[in-house]
């Protein structure tokens, strides 16, 4: 792990909205980590394509998620991910 987050910045999920307002992290090489809290049955979307929705916690602040749209090979290959997976 500490070959992997060498010169990266850790931003906490419930941390990302303020930074997000407060720093450009286009220009800065930053990773976060999630659980999946909660899954919504897979969607069609208008063009008859399936999607998912995830929300994700870092369990240090549970009022503060993140929905991630999951779409094409990505959905494809992780729907069936468990709730709970990190």
């Amino acid at each position: 792990m500490d070959r992997k987050m060498a010169n990266r910045k850790l931003i906490r999920l419930s941390q990302l909205k303020s930074k997000l307002a407060a720093e450009n992290l286009e220009e800065i090489d930053w990773v976060t980590f999630g659980v999946i809290v909660k899954k919504i049955t897979p969607q069609s979307a208008n063009n008859g394509r399936t999607f998912s929705i995830w929300r994700l916690n870092d369990l240090r602040d549970l009022s503060q998620c993140v929905s991630l749209f999951l779409f094409g090979d990505v959905h494809k290959e992780h729907w069936k991910t468990d709730q709970g997976t990190v």
